[in-house]
């Protein structure tokens, strides 16, 4: 088959594999408690117990597997790598093609929630003129697709390749969207502009103004003249700036250093978990049996499927490639994106991008939707406000 073929795919775990992740759960060497009743000092040992011990003994993953396999999955080769994705038509004939990119800790099993309001919207509370024909890759080294051998694989290299696969599965007009790197991958298709990208949405902006970012870089004070909004997303970023950003650090600069995490499920799990600290209290109630948008089956999912793709290390490659091989940056810095941009600014992500912000780094604002709830994991965890964002973002775009 030529390499430009696309190829269907399955999965299917071996017992096994299955066998031997519950064995090392139950085989965990733990550390002592933490000495703070808080989490400053990381993921805390009863959080972690309660999951290790739910992972053990109840969770299933035969049930996530039956829904990635219900659904239409593939590979096609793009420069020398296997990549996967999900494609799902819309029944709708005038369906507008989509591409949602996730990022990390995510994976695909951060967009199974709206895969069907996307592509059935008339079951969903929507008309046939909201459909959307949904495409969502895994990230080179992430989930199912190819792990690279070698450097070069970052937004830059990753957005071309989007841009590839939308054209190889026939689609002369589309957007995109993302969080996470999804926004990096997207933000950069935008400035590509490659032939039929109409516009992007995003559930987490890059809208820190230059002034904001160096003062933040630089540890000061906030900048004079922040309004209430702004101010609020200073003290987020200033937050975690100072208090979260150490696996970001690590992976920039280390990333194969993290043997542990290939080696034992709960450690994995733990690296995952602290990503940020609001999205980290969000799953720390959830296994304290409190209801949230995500459930324990849900983080489980997640981190079951880096686990059996093995792809701890070679996701957090991602980080240093694009360290290591883009011009510097701030994750949040305004990129100068022309084409029109859609906004959704949750209260808990890393920071809720204000719209005074927004409207200065998108000169063409398609939508801006502010929620008073919603971690990181937008598309997980708040679906239903997702896809209406979505909806609104695109609607004036459809021809």
């Amino acid at each position: 088959m030529a390499a430009t073929g696309i190829r269907p795919f399955h999965y299917e775990a071996s017992k096994d594999e299955l066998a031997d992740l519950k064995r090392r759960i139950a085989a965990t060497k733990w550390p002592d408690k933490e000495q703070v009743p808080d989490a400053t000092q990381g993921v805390q040992l009863a959080t972690m117990q309660k999951l290790a011990h739910y992972w053990a003994t109840e969770h299933d993953w035969r049930k996530c597997e039956a829904k990635i396999n219900a659904l239409p999955n593939f590979l096609t080769e793009i420069d020398g790598l296997d990549i996967h994705f999900i494609h799902v038509k819309s029944k709708h004939e005038h369906a507008l093609p989509i591409i949602i990119t996730h990022g990390w800790p995510g994976s695909i099993i951060e967009q199974l929630k709206v895969i069907e309001p996307l592509t059935n919207p008339t079951a969903h509370g929507g008309t046939e003129a909201d459909a959307f024909h949904v495409v969502i890759p895994s990230l080179p080294g992430y989930g199912f697709s190819g792990k690279p051998t070698k450097p070069g694989w970052n937004p830059v290299s990753i957005a071309k390749a989007w841009a590839t696969l939308m054209e190889r599965l026939g689609y002369k007009n589309y957007v995109a969207q993302g969080g996470d790197w999804g926004n990096a991958i997207s933000e950069v298709m935008a400035l590509q502009q490659p032939p039929g990208l109409l516009g992007i949405h995003t559930n987490m902006a890059a809208t820190v103004p230059p002034n904001v970012s160096k003062a933040l870089s630089a540890g000061g004070p906030p900048p004079a003249g922040l309004s209430p909004e702004e101010k609020h997303a200073w003290d987020q970023l200033d937050d975690f700036y100072k208090n979260g950003l150490g696996y970001a650090i690590e992976m920039n600069n280390r990333p194969q250093t993290l043997y542990a995490l290939a080696d034992s499920p709960v450690g994995l799990a733990s690296w995952m978990l602290d990503h940020d600290i609001r999205s980290y209290k969000m799953i720390a109630r959830v296994f304290d049996g409190k209801h949230e948008g995500l459930s324990r089956d849900d983080v489980l999912d997640n981190i079951t499927l880096y686990w059996l793709t093995n792809t701890a290390v070679s996701s957090g490659r991602l980080y240093w490639d694009t360290a290591h091989n883009l011009p510097p940056g701030g994750f949040f810095d305004v990129r100068g994106v022309k084409l029109p941009v859609g906004v959704s600014a949750f209260a808990e992500e890393i920071y809720q991008a204000p719209k005074s912000w927004s409207e200065k780094a998108y000169v063409k604002l398609a939508y801006y939707g502010r929620h008073p709830v919603g971690t990181h994991f937008a598309a997980w965890e708040q679906p239903t406000l997702f896809v209406s964002d979505v909806r609104a973002t695109f609607k004036t775009l459809r021809t």
